[in-house]
């Protein structure tokens, strides 16, 4: 059973002038990792990886490394619909010595079939460094192009040195039950509150944005396999609402450093009344 631990899905702090916060970057991703998660995962959903240019990429990566960060301990989500600027991606970090990618499939084309995507995952697979790996990503609630069992089947038995996992934040614990039941691919959990049914049948781990505030906790659901029921309940008001503005607001709440207020547009602060509501739900989990 391939075993991954928590990888942290990071959120990504803005100065008020709407640059990345790399020192904090750098800092919380340490706090991560001193807490017991075995990695982070930078510019992924929950880090607006899709509101970040290329040219910011290389200092947020560059300021992970310069501490004790490993290059190993880094997955690196890409967000592009071309397979130049994805390939392009992922040149730029494994020039740090990161060679595990987060790959979302290409979103803009509405209904893609199969065939289409398997073609065009095949062709990214043939053409990247023969260093690069990938964990595929299912989150159809943003992209609007799931990843069938049967693609993700097929992509695995093709590229299996490749294809080295599945992210499935799908949140439909029937998708995740039969990929695991089929047990030819590691998987990944993007919902917490179903990581423990996870766990129980050989699932990987998880990249998950609740670990930016609870990753003891979750290291900890992750070795017993145990619900943690506040947690799941602090899920669900997040879930409620924008994610990213919630999971900030919480940031604030707990840290105290109003910097992780910032958002990027399109992505705006909660309203003052879901934001009560939130906070007054965490402050009934401790960190």
């Amino acid at each position: 059973m391939t075993r991954l631990g928590i990888s942290v899905a990071l959120l990504t702090p803005f100065t008020s002038g709407g640059a990345i916060d790399t020192a904090l970057l750098a800092s919380h991703a340490q706090t991560m990792i001193d807490n017991g998660a075995r990695g982070v995962t930078l510019f992924g959903t929950t880090g607006e990886g899709a509101s970040i240019a290329m040219a910011e990429r290389a200092p947020a990566i560059g300021a992970l490394l310069a501490g004790k960060i490993a290059p190993g301990q880094v997955f690196v989500g890409l967000c592009a619909t071309s397979l130049g600027d994805t390939l392009a991606q992922i040149d730029q970090a494994l020039a740090f010595g990161i060679d595990t990618f987060l790959l979302l499939p290409p979103f803009y084309f509405p209904g893609p079939s199969d065939a289409g995507l398997y073609a065009w995952h095949a062709a990214l697979f043939t053409k990247a460094d023969a260093r690069a790996k990938f964990i595929l990503y299912h989150i159809p609630q943003i992209t609007a192009v799931p990843l069938s069992f049967d693609l993700v089947t097929g992509l695995r038995a093709a590229f299996p040195d490749r294809a080295i996992a599945i992210k499935d934040s799908s949140g439909s614990w029937a998708n995740t039950e039969r990929l695991l039941n089929h047990g030819g691919i590691p998987v990944l959990v993007g919902d917490e509150r179903l990581l423990h049914r996870a766990l129980a049948l050989g699932a990987a781990g998880s990249i998950c944005g609740m670990a930016n505030l609870h990753p003891a906790r979750l290291c900890a659901l992750f070795d017993t396999a145990v619900e943690d029921v506040a947690l799941s309940r602090q899920v669900d008001a997040v879930v409620s609402g924008p994610v990213i503005p919630a999971l900030k607001a919480l940031m604030v709440q707990q840290t105290g450093n109003f910097g992780w207020a910032n958002l990027r547009a399109p992505l705006a602060p909660l309203g003052q009344k879901a934001k009560a509501a939130l906070l007054a739900q965490g402050e009934s989990i401790s960190v």
